[in-house]
């Protein structure tokens, strides 16, 4: 019966091994990856994820009033729902990301699926008029084999980021964001769907790390 725990063993060893690498935030297998910048600088990305949805012109009004640059990870399917949300993300001048077209996990999954995935967001974000460079989010963080081989053929930079807050209600997001930031972070927050909090969370989030000296900047731009 030894045998048998031993081998038990090995398979727990690797399933953890494997979790830890699909889900890691600062590794992946191939190409460049980017959860935080190593810079003295008092700079922070801000990143909101998945979208557009119809919360968007909130989204855009309450970032406006704070003259905050955000860079927004959205879905092609939603961008082809939504076109005029897309544009209007883009005519405000943040940053767009691809977060794939249909909010999948993308492991396991073939080469075709990926190259499908990502190629049609890109498509979707051009159609918004966005003309940068497009980064990739992977939904969920997770990433593995057939993603990370077509980021690094194609020269596509995987951001993730080094704070999100676990918290649901707005001030404990908000003390959550603050404590955990630092010179280079790169912030993930959800404020598309749900309850709102997160998008509530934001003025404090600005106001209390302005107050410590931070400015906000779109992900191309942290140095």
């Amino acid at each position: 019966m030894r045998w048998i725990a031993g081998v038990l063993v090995v398979v727990v060893g690797l399933s953890f091994g494997f979790y830890r690498l699909v889900n890691a935030r600062s590794f992946q297998l191939g190409g460049e990856l980017v959860d935080r910048v190593d810079t003295t600088s008092k700079v922070v990305a801000l990143t909101l994820d998945d979208g557009p949805s119809e919360r968007a012109p909130e989204v855009l009004r309450v970032l406006a009033e704070l003259g905050v640059p955000a860079t927004f990870y959205l879905n092609g399917r939603d961008l082809d729902a939504h076109p005029e949300l897309g544009r209007a993300v883009v005519a405000a001048g943040h940053e767009v990301g691809n977060h794939t077209y249909s909010h999948r996990r993308m492991v396991f999954v073939t080469p075709g699926a990926v190259r499908d995935e990502v190629e049609r967001t890109d498509t979707a974000i051009r159609a918004a008029g966005y003309t940068g460079e497009i980064t990739f989010r992977p939904p969920y963080g997770k990433k593995f084999l057939a993603l990370p081989r077509y980021l690094a053929e194609h020269g596509r930079t995987t951001v993730m980021w080094d704070v999100e807050p676990e918290a649901s209600a707005a001030a404990d997001i908000a003390a959550e964001v603050v404590r955990a930031v630092r010179p280079g972070s790169i912030v993930l927050l959800h404020v598309m769907y749900g309850t709102g909090e997160a998008l509530a969370a934001l003025p404090r989030i600005v106001g209390e790390l302005r107050g410590q000296g931070y400015r906000f900047v779109r992900v191309s731009e942290l140095r």
